[in-house]
């Protein structure tokens, strides 16, 4: 059994490359998750975890993150990723990621309503919402990330 996270952190990165997956890794660099193994996981901020600012990982660590990413190869196009975190009084929270050909503000606004929606469908109010986005003007094949690093405060 896994362990369930106590710290979580909000990161987003951009980059460029010749091909997606080398713009993807440039936005994992970017984000400060590039020398992770991502192990990506749905939507649900455990109870009492603690935000942090940045959270020092061992490089090759296998790492639970919830995250939106967008790879595009229109030079001048505008792409963007965003996560956010809607916690409640009480209890969990939930994560929602979001990626688009759209302006960062878009993908704020986007993300902000999917955790609104999120916690009134499981009929919980939102106490504190938390943002975190992106944007990217590909110059030939760009990628924007955006994600929501779960961790351990005492990690192994």
């Amino acid at each position: 059994m896994l362990a369930t996270p106590d710290i979580y952190s909000l990161v987003a990165g951009n980059g460029e490359g010749t091909v997606p997956l080398v713009a993807f890794d440039g936005a994992l660099l970017a984000a400060g998750v590039g020398n992770l193994n991502l192990l990506k996981v749905s939507s649900i901020l455990p109870p009492g975890a603690s935000y942090v600012e940045r959270i020092s990982i061992t490089p090759g660590s296998l790492v639970p993150i919830a995250y939106g990413r967008i790879c595009s190869q229109v030079p001048g196009e505008v792409i963007s990723a965003a996560v956010a975190i809607g916690i409640p009084p009480y209890g969990y929270g939930v994560i929602m990621e979001y990626s688009g050909r759209v302006s960062g503000e878009e993908a704020r606004e986007s993300v902000s309503r999917m955790v609104t929606e999120a916690l009134a469908v499981r009929r919980l109010e939102t106490a504190q919402l938390i943002v975190k986005t992106t944007e990217h003007r590909v110059v030939s094949t760009g990628c924007a990330f955006a994600g929501v690093v779960l961790w351990y405060r005492d990690a192994f």
